[in-house]
């Protein structure tokens, strides 16, 4: 049999390896946008005499934003393919950096992460991004969303020095203009080599008119005892575990450092280790686990080890160790949301891929959404994160529990299709 985005000999598709760099570009760049507010977050309150909350509102916006802008450019995905979701973003995110350069007031602030960076952003990238990619592999499909994914990690380690020295020398307004002009010189060449669709075979997996015969899909598929349906509404669940407990640190651990006596500096540094751990993740461990084991195996690993280590922080204080935890921190939750992405393509018709990933990750951004809000008013009710780390593990031990079940549910993996 073949699978969209393969070839009847199991040859990949030609111009795979032009998406594949382009989405990576696409998402190093795109998702800049995001961390132009966290690096100016004191300068703009300042300027407005607005207490902090106000732009860090606005970040919060982009997240809830890009999930449900997520959902929607995913069912555009499944219909019309990359390209669109690939233009709308060129268009708004170079606008929503010119326009943040602009700004002054605060409800044009929330609209321009909410709406221009966050729905139409971010939410146009990420999950349609990674579901498209799946539909181009086949054989070393966790490989192509893990590199894919590690594009947003990467920018969240580039961008934001850069955005420093360039805040440093000219201002932050002048700061979002020029990443306005960047973004628009880059994006819309990207979105051109996306707008590329693989080929979906007749008959294959999920079209209205695929055959009945078992060689039109997946054994994976087709002989799973749970339907489509409550497959989604598992991963729907297990993704708010993982999530909450993911956003915790995201959100609160430059702070818990300090508070534990270390300088700024050394928490930043605790930070950046994680994401720089969250990208090897992405763009290595991905594909080695989940072109082997398969996407839900190598989930319960991945959200697994985060679990492990949200637990190891509220137990060390040295610097040494902090680095070491934040390190495998970083691998766990590194790997979680990819690989839900190569979970969906195994298990789920390819021509719902988009809108499935992108109900998934909506999820997902509420959940994260959640914890980082949780942790806050957790710590203010407390004076420390001991509880709201604590709490994240409860959580993603629930996520655990419906990952357990589900693969328990499914049974063995399936021997891959012969063109994979």
């Amino acid at each position: 049999m073949t699978e969209a985005g393969s070839n009847p000999n199991g040859q990949e598709p030609a111009g795979q390896i032009y998406v594949l760099a382009a989405s990576v570009l696409t998402l190093l760049i795109g998702s800049g946008a995001m961390f132009l507010v966290v690096v100016a977050l004191k300068p703009i309150a300042a300027e407005f005499s607005w207490p902090r909350a106000v732009p860090s509102l606005a970040f919060s916006l982009q997240f809830l934003g890009a999930g449900f802008g997520g959902f929607f450019m995913g069912r555009v995905l499944d219909r019309y393919g990359m390209g669109p979701p690939a233009l709308v973003a060129s268009v708004t995110i170079p606008c929503g950096a010119i326009l943040l350069s602009q700004f002054d007031a605060a409800w044009q602030l929330y609209a321009i992460y909410g709406l221009l960076i966050g729905f139409l952003g971010t939410g146009a990238l990420a999950a349609p991004a990674m579901a498209n990619i799946a539909r181009w592999y086949v054989r070393r499909r966790g490989m192509a969303v893990g590199i894919v994914a590690g594009g947003q990690a990467l920018a969240g380690i580039m961008w934001p020095p850069i955005f420093v020295l360039v805040m440093e020398a000219h201002g932050w307004r002048t700061m979002a203009l020029a990443f306005g002009a960047v973004a628009a010189l880059f994006l819309p060449a990207l979105a051109l080599v996306l707008r590329r669709r693989p080929g979906i075979p007749a008959g294959s997996p999920g079209t209205r008119s695929a055959p009945s015969a078992p060689e039109a899909r997946p054994a994976a598929r087709a002989s799973m005892p749970i339907s489509v349906r409550g497959l989604q509404a598992a991963l729907c669940a297990a993704i708010v575990g993982c999530c909450v407990a993911m956003g915790l640190p995201l959100g609160h651990l430059v702070s818990y450092v300090t508070d534990l006596g270390h300088p700024a500096s050394n928490a930043a540094e605790v930070l950046s280790l994680m994401l720089m751990s969250a990208f090897v993740s992405r763009a290595v461990f991905v594909g080695l686990l989940a072109d082997n084991i398969g996407g839900l195996r190598a989930l319960f690993l991945f959200s697994g080890t985060q679990a492990a280590m949200l637990a190891a922080f509220t137990m060390v204080h040295g610097l040494a160790e902090l680095y070491v935890v934040a390190i495998l921190f970083g691998l766990g939750y590194g790997g979680i949301f990819p690989v839900y992405a190569v979970a969906i393509r195994e298990l789920m018709p390819v021509t719902e891929a988009g809108r499935r990933t992108g109900l998934v990750f909506l999820f997902g951004a509420l959940a994260m959404g959640f914890g980082s809000w949780i942790g806050g008013v957790l710590f203010d009710a407390t004076g420390t994160y001991v509880s709201a780390f604590l709490l994240g593990v409860a959580f993603n031990l629930a996520n655990l529990v419906v990952l357990a079940v589900t693969i328990f549910r499914i049974g063995p993996r399936s021997p891959r299709p012969a063109a994979a």
